[in-house]
């Protein structure tokens, strides 16, 4: 059974930092595109940021480029993201999610990821 478990999200203010964490399990880590997705109030879910089963590959959102650093270790199971100079836009529920396969053009598609986790709430405050 596969289990994606966010943490790490919480209250800050604007400008501020927080550093969310996913811990994969059920599944073979190293084999799966990793992807940061995010759905704020009364919004769509949408991509922030996603990297490939190596590490070495990501790929961002305008909107959070130069601010939020996506990582993961494989050793750990473990998929990160860092989010700096954070905005009240960035106000959302954060999920993480697995896509099986290689770094490819689908890894911002919401409709190509395999597995979910149940999301962490992240509030910026003005």
């Amino acid at each position: 059974q596969v289990q994606l478990v966010e943490s790490g999200g919480g209250l800050v203010q604007a400008g501020g930092s927080l550093r969310l964490s996913c811990t994969a399990s059920g599944l073979t880590f190293r084999s799966y595109i990793m992807g940061w997705f995010r759905q704020g109030p009364g919004q769509e879910r949408e991509f922030v940021a996603a990297i490939d089963g190596n590490g070495v590959t990501t790929y961002y959102t305008d909107s959070v480029k130069g601010r939020f650093t996506i990582s993961r270790d494989n050793a750990e199971n473990t998929l990160s993201l860092k989010m700096n100079s954070l905005k009240p836009e960035d106000t959302a529920v954060y999920y993480c999610a697995a896509q099986l396969g290689l770094f490819n053009s689908n890894a911002y598609r919401r409709d190509k990821y395999d597995y979910w986790g149940q999301g962490t709430q992240v509030t910026v405050s003005s």
